[in-house]
């Protein structure tokens, strides 16, 4: 009988805007949980493909240069590089981080235009936010004022409140985020959009077949958001920074940045696909439905409406060209010392700074048991010393200094241990522990990072339990064994300490004998 072949996986880490180095918030959110379910999924045998890139497009580079008399384009050519080296640094497995260049461009003008050419995009007039003094329309970051939905302060497009968007001239009190003392009012505009109330059917069947792997506060959007008619979609905007768009209708516009999305995460799907040695006729050949790929997307809940509905719609509008997400798995906010990452207030810890300080495995550990999957959460500096040092550092090193002893005490260093079928179960239902919280269907970062710990200790109080007197080759065998199923199960989070402890990199262990390994020792966090 033949064996079915495993969908390959598509792991999406959506592109974070490059107006800016990462900070610890931002890996808190998407970026580790889409890293350690990529490690996961490659340990069970699947084929992955890892990618992202950055969002150079967004009118938040235009507003972040302005506000620190930088062009866009130095802007985000330096945030790239700073971007890239941060996820390289805290050990993020991507199989490609692509670049914003014309091979990116022609990707998303080749998506557009042939909506375009089907007809999918309608022209409306809407009024948008304009300054007086600079004779220019403010859209997207270069807007702020009051969510029409919560009354929250936000800003142009997107609630990061909740999660509503706000297009046009919707915003209250709508203020210029790079001149706030300037005089904001409304002008006319022709732009393209699309309608997205023509998917309200497509859209509600395929939240109606996914909503049980969403979680609550998405699915609480996603029910807001189809319960009251979908606004248009805009394609194109009258403003300069941007992609020019290519349609006749619209001389002198750009394409909304929101509208590379789908067509971006396509391109950082090929690109890395070349890095892996392959080689396909167009950056979206993996995408396409004949391929069946399962699309994962980790993104932040500000971004759900963009990339769950907006985004999907433009899929759907392809009339069954591409795959549609398999699943979309969210985050809340991440504060640091109780109060919102602030880059423009210097509020904030980038993880280059923290790595001088920690080692990275402690920096994912705590980033994992306290991250910001269903809740805000919080990371304080004297909160993960303490956390990583009394539930990892402390006990793991315990552990090892009890197993060493009673190796280097009989002479056991290379002889092979027995494994008793009791500790092969007890291995058994501990990786299928794991799978439960790696697996897209109940992902959850904290839930693994906390089993890291219950297990830690567990068998902390077997080897404390050792005779000292007598060597019981069959309980330290099994302790063996069942120490190397912890970290087989840990290692996609804790990345350096299964790889200096030789752990392989398959998501299963077996055998009837173990033999006796080192366990590297963990240093406590010092923070300063």
């Amino acid at each position: 009988m033949t064996a079915v072949r495993a969908r390959r996986a598509l792991v999406i880490d959506t592109p974070p805007t490059s107006n800016g180095d990462l900070h610890v918030g931002h890996l808190a959110g998407p970026f580790l949980a889409a890293d350690v379910h990529a490690r996961y999924l490659r340990s069970v045998g699947r084929e992955v493909v890892f990618s992202t890139g950055t969002d150079d497009s967004q009118t938040y580079v235009l507003a972040s240069a302005r506000r620190n008399g930088l062009t866009p384009e130095e802007l985000s050519g330096r945030s790239w590089q700073q971007i890239r080296r941060t996820l390289l640094d805290m050990g993020m497995s991507l199989d490609g981080f692509a670049p914003y260049d014309d091979r990116y461009r022609a990707s998303v003008l080749d998506f557009v235009n042939a909506l375009h050419a089907k007809g999918k995009f309608r022209l409306r007039t809407v009024a948008l936010p304009y300054s007086e003094r600079t004779g220019e329309f403010l859209v997207e970051g270069l807007v702020c004022g009051d969510c029409p939905v919560c009354l929250v302060r936000s800003r142009g497009g997107l609630c990061e409140s909740c999660g509503h968007p706000n297009n046009f001239d919707e915003l209250l009190n709508p203020r210029s985020t790079v001149d706030p003392e300037d005089a904001v009012t409304a002008r006319e505009a022709e732009i393209l959009v699309l309608p997205m109330e023509e998917y309200r059917e497509e859209l509600t069947e395929y939240y109606r077949q996914r909503e049980s792997r969403l979680r609550p506060h998405t699915v609480q959007l996603v029910r807001e958001v189809l319960s009251r008619p979908l606004p248009d979609f805009p394609i194109t905007y009258p403003i300069s920074w941007g992609i020019p768009a290519p349609f006749p209708e619209t001389p002198g516009q750009v394409l909304n940045a929101w509208v590379e999305g789908i067509p971006a995460v396509m391109y950082c799907t090929g690109y890395a696909a070349e890095q892996l040695g392959e080689t396909h006729a167009a950056d979206d050949e993996l995408w396409r439905a004949e391929h069946d790929a399962e699309v994962i997307y980790f993104i932040g809940f500000d971004n759900v409406y963009f990339w769950g509905l907006t985004h999907v719609a433009l899929l759907m509008a392809h009339e069954g060209r591409y795959v549609l997400p398999e699943a979309i798995i969210s985050n809340e906010f991440y504060e640091l010392e109780n109060e919102k990452f602030s880059t423009s207030l210097g509020h904030v810890v980038h993880s280059k700074d923290l790595l001088t300080e920690v080692s990275r495995d402690l920096i994912r550990f705590y980033l994992a048991v306290s991250a910001p999957e269903h809740q805000q959460t919080n990371f304080g500096r004297d909160a993960l010393a303490k956390v990583t040092g009394d539930r990892l550092v402390d006990p793991w090193n315990r552990l090892a200094g009890l197993l060493g002893a009673s190796v280097a005490g009989a002479g056991l260093d290379s002889v092979p241990l027995p494994v008793s079928t009791a500790a092969k179960e007890r291995a058994r239902i501990v990786l299928a522990r794991f799978r439960t919280c790696y697996e897209s269907e109940s992902y959850s970062l904290t839930r693994a990072g906390t089993l890291i710990v219950d297990q830690l200790a567990r068998l902390g109080r077997a080897a404390a339990a050792l005779p000292e007197s007598t060597v019981d080759k069959e309980r330290l065998g099994d302790l063996f064994f069942e120490v190397r199923t912890l970290l087989t199960a840990a290692a996609p989070i804790l990345i350096d300490l299964a790889e200096a402890a030789g752990v392989g990199h398959r998501f299963t262990v077996d055998g009837d004998t173990v033999t006796a390994f080192a366990l590297p020792l963990l240093e406590r966090a010092v923070v300063r």
